[in-house]
């Protein structure tokens, strides 16, 4: 792979500090002071998301323009471009959890990644509401804020001692009625931001994942850094998460490689 200029730590602060600053002043000063719309497929749209995609675009071509830029609120035809550059692209998701933000719930995230030659090399989600920034450089670790998330942190090593985070709207039938009948884990919890998802599995806040249908700009980032933390992940047809592609994708993920066996088990005799 090439070199990227994440590789230097310095280049790498930076960013994180301008990515708190956006999301700071973009997002959380915004939070229940905002209306939203209806954007055409029917999801929520408020200025928080259109002001820091903005933002955070203009901050990425001043500074390093040589990638392309793709944000969940692009145009379908920029989107695509975007992931024909040779030299890689910005994936972003200027606010992962926007229903929650536009109702006053306090779970959404800002999501960034950088793909180079298809792969995430680097990943940052920001979780303005509590000052958490989840990072991760490939082959680098992953961290919230400056704290190391490592998958030998885990004390749960039995799925049915395990929270679950599950989407259920996004399952066939037939999963989402024995998952809801005859739950295989201790508890299961829903909180509506798919990159939070990422980064609270990565961190043990849950143990087991498992998601339907989520967009590139939604998992790239959490995806590399529940890698880095050393979890494990596929969709439910056994393939790696990410694809360089806007193909939505389904994620089973776990925060342990001896979790997710049972858990990717599980869900392949149902």
């Amino acid at each position: 792979m090439s070199d990227h200029p994440f590789c230097h730590d310095q280049a790498w602060l930076d960013l994180q500090r301008q990515v708190r600053h956006f999301g700071q002043q973009e997002i959380q000063q915004r939070f229940q002071r905002v209306n939203a719309s209806h954007k055409q497929d029917g999801s929520l749209l408020t200025e928080a998301d259109t002001a820091t995609q903005t933002a955070i675009k203009s901050y990425l071509a001043q500074n390093w323009p040589q990638f392309a830029f793709l944000g969940e609120e692009s145009e379908l035809k920029s989107q695509q471009n975007a992931l024909k550059s040779p030299l890689g692209c910005w994936v972003l998701d200027p606010v992962d959890g926007t229903t929650n933000f536009a109702h006053g719930i306090d779970v959404y995230s800002l999501s960034l990644a950088l793909v180079i030659e298809g792969q995430v090399v680097a990943g940052l989600v920001y979780d303005p509401a509590r000052d958490e920034l989840f990072h991760a450089r490939i082959g680098q670790g992953a961290f919230c804020n400056e704290q190391p998330l490592h998958h030998t942190n885990c004390q749960i090593h039995q799925l049915d001692k395990a929270v679950g985070i599950i989407d259920f709207k996004r399952l066939e039938n037939k999963v989402a009625t024995k998952l809801a009948t005859e739950p295989p884990y201790a508890s299961q919890r829903s909180f509506g931001s798919v990159a939070l998802d990422w980064c609270w599995i990565a961190a043990g806040r849950g143990e087991v994942y498992l998601h339907g249908s989520q967009s590139l700009w939604d998992y790239a980032a959490g995806w590399l850094i529940l890698l880095e933390a050393g979890g494990q992940s596929a969709t439910l047809a056994a393939e790696q998460v990410f694809i360089p592609s806007l193909t939505k994708r389904s994620a089973v993920a776990a925060t342990t490689p001896e979790l997710f066996k049972q858990w990717q088990t599980y869900l392949q005799n149902i």
